[in-house]
Order: structure tokens, then C-alpha cells, then sequence
């Protein structure tokens, strides 16, 4: 068989996948069958009759349309022909670079595939005609299955449960799934570009993959009725809708939405807390936000038990009020909340 190398920095799972893809290419096809040594970057638990095959490892054989027979421990003879390759590469390929000095990994496999060029043209020994790349191209590349139409990309996996909030964490980013999912354990398949959430081998989510830290990802049909109710509303139009009443009424409302790990949670609150000035006027609200803040408090209930308070009603409308600052630590602009296309919401 033509003999395909290279090195890597180790035998991890990443390493250890992109390893075989790239083999594939090299080859031209794909060979029926795998018989991998039981590294732990490929086989998770080794069994001589049910061998536990890695995830990612399974499915990069499955991408490619061939299947995965762990060689037996210490069966030498199950792979013969890959042990005679490593002796090959060993005497044709290691030993002429040990003394070179390589300043990286590229340098390296540039040097390692001319010697490998050299080692499939080399003639067979004992008078038998060709070489290793002749039998490859006259016998053997013939019984490889085609390459796919895309290359695999490589994914890991992991289990989570749904939050509360009918997201699930991958990388401290959160992605929606159905909100009948909560409490659910999932799987969750990660790529470079795609996050992919499982229940029961169903796919019941996917998503861009988003590199932004603590922030959300969620898809308006997952939300419950509740939360699509109050979804055309942003933090934006809160803050501005409580800036007409007043500096405090604003601060308080901020304060609210930065308060929650993701603002919707809050918009209850704040729609509570501006409706008051509807049922009462704006200037006694005014005045009531800019009492809690004085007291540290700001939730809707107490906003609304303030605003009846004798302090507040009878205080002179005439009398300038001073405003509590609205630069502070805790506050946030409205760029924190900016919001990405339409179909994938940060909430």
C-alpha cells in the first residue's frame, strides 16, 4: 500500500482526525475499512468484542463513508501491513531527518513529504517490478471510496441541561432551544461555525456559532408565548420611553434591565414601572424613582408603594428636584444592547 505521513504536535482528537482527512486526500479516496491502534484519541474504550469508538471519530468515519475495526490490543497482526509502513518511515523518513534542525511544523511535513515522494517511486526489492505508488495506481486506488463532496469539519460534543430560560452554554455564549426543553439534558455538537443542540438523537436546534462572551443567541420561535409577546420591545425604546419622565424614572429603569442576566427578563418590571405614569402622572413617578434611588431600591412594587407615600405626593412640583448622576458604574449605554439580524435575538 503507498505509504502516507506526517507529524503532528500530538495524538489528540483534533490532531488525530484532521490527520485521517487529510490521508484521504493525499490518497485520492477513502479505503473501506479503518484499523486504528486503541489510542485514547480514538478508541474511548477498547473491547474485544464491542470496542467504544469516540464520538467525533465515528462520525468523521461516517462523513466519509467508512467504517471504523479497532485492531485487537497487542494483535500486531491485525494492521501487518501498517506495522511494516511504520518501519519504512521509521529507516526512509525519521532517521534521515534526526540530525536536521526544524524550526516548525510546516518545515517539517515540507521535508517529510519529499522523502515520502522518494519512498512510494522507490523500486521494490527481490525483482518484483514497480513500486509502491505503480501498485497504488494499477490495484489498489481502484477499491477507495470516492471523497465527498465537502471536506469533514471537526466537531466535539458535550451534554448540558436547558436553563431556565431555554438556553443551553457552549463557550459562555447562550444558544435558544424550544422552551418545552427546559430542564431537558441535550447534546450539543460544536463546530468552527455551527452549534447544533440534540434531544434523543432529534436535532431540535441550530445556530451560527457566535464567539461573543455572555451574550445570547435565540430564535424568535422558541421563546414562550409570553416572551414573544414582549419581543418587538429593546432596551433602547425602555430607556428612551423613561427618559420623557425623567432622569431617575430612566436610572431606575437602566438599572432594572442591567440587573438581569439577559433584559427580557426585566421587561415586566419596567413595563410596570412606566405604566405609572399613565395611571398617576409622570412627574409623581419621577419623583418616586428618584426616592429609590436615594434608598437603593427600584423594583416595580416598590416604585408603586413609593409613589404613594406622603413624601413623594405632596412634595411642590415647583421645587427643583435633584437628580440622581447618570454616570455611574452600573449603568449601561444603549450600545450594550445592540441586537443582531432579525431571526437570532441576544435577550
Amino acid at each position: 500500500m503507498k505509504s502516507a505521513t506526517e507529524a503532528t504536535p500530538s495524538q489528540e482528537l483534533s490532531f488525530w482526525v484532521a490527520s485521517h482527512v487529510r490521508c484521504f486526500e493525499f490518497l485520492g479516496g477513502v479505503p473501506a475499512l479503518l484499523v486504528p491502534d486503541n489510542l485514547k484519541s480514538g478508541i474511548t474504550s477498547p473491547h474485544l468484542y464491542e470496542p467504544l469508538v469516540n464520538e467525533t471519530y465515528r462520525e468523521m468515519a461516517e462523513h466519509y463513508g467508512t467504517a471504523i475495526f479497532p485492531a485487537r490490543a497487542g494483535r500486531p497482526k491485525d494492521k501487518a501491513s501498517a506495522e511494516e509502513g511504520v518501519q519504512l518511515v521509521t529507516r526512509w523518513i525519521l532517521a534521515r531527518l534526526r540530525k536536521r534542525v526544524f524550526f516548525d511544523l510546516p518545515e517539517l511535513n515540507r521535508a517529510i513529504r519529499l522523502l515520502l515522494a522518494e519512498l512510494n517511486r522507490r523500486p521494490f526489492k527481490g525483482g518484483r517490478p514497480g513500486s509502491r505508488q505503480d501498485l497504488f495506481l494499477s490495484r489498489e486506488k481502484v477499491a477507495l471510496r470516492p471523497l465527498p463532496a465537502t471536506r469533514y469539519e471537526l466537531a466535539r460534543w458535550k451534554k448540558a441541561k436547558v436553563h431556565i430560560d431555554y438556553h443551553v452554554e457552549v463557550d459562555r455564549h447562550y444558544y435558544s432551544v424550544p422552551y418545552a426543553l427546559i430542564h431537558q439534558e441535550v447534546r450539543i455538537r460544536i463546530t468552527d461555525s455551527v452549534v447544533e443542540i440534540f434531544l434523543k438523537g432529534d436535532r431540535v436546534a441550530s445556530h451560527r456559532k457566535d464567539p461573543s462572551p455572555g451574550r445570547h443567541t435565540t430564535v424568535f420561535a422558541h421563546m414562550p408565548p409570553n416572551h414573544q409577546a414582549v419581543s418587538d420591545w429593546t432596551p433602547e425604546r425602555f430607556l428612551e420611553w423613561a427618559s420623557r419622565v425623567g432622569p431617575g424614572t430612566h436610572q431606575v429603569v437602566n438599572n432594572l434591565l442591567a440587573s438581569r442576566r439577559h433584559p427580557q427578563q426585566a421587561y415586566r418590571s419596567v413595563l410596570g414601572i412606566l405604566s405609572l405614569a399613565k395611571k398617576d402622572s409622570p412627574s409623581i413617578l419621577e419623583r418616586a424613582c428618584q426616592k429609590a434611588l436615594s434608598l437603593g431600591v427600584g423594583s416595580y412594587r416598590e416604585v408603586r408603594i413609593l409613589m404613594e407615600s406622603p413624601v413623594v405626593r405632596t412634595k411642590d412640583s415647583s421645587e427643583p428636584i435633584s437628580s440622581p448622576p447618570l454616570l455611574h458604574d452600573n449603568l449601561r449605554g444603549g450600545e450594550y444592547y445592540a441586537f443582531p439580524a432579525k431571526g437570532e435575538t441576544p435577550c
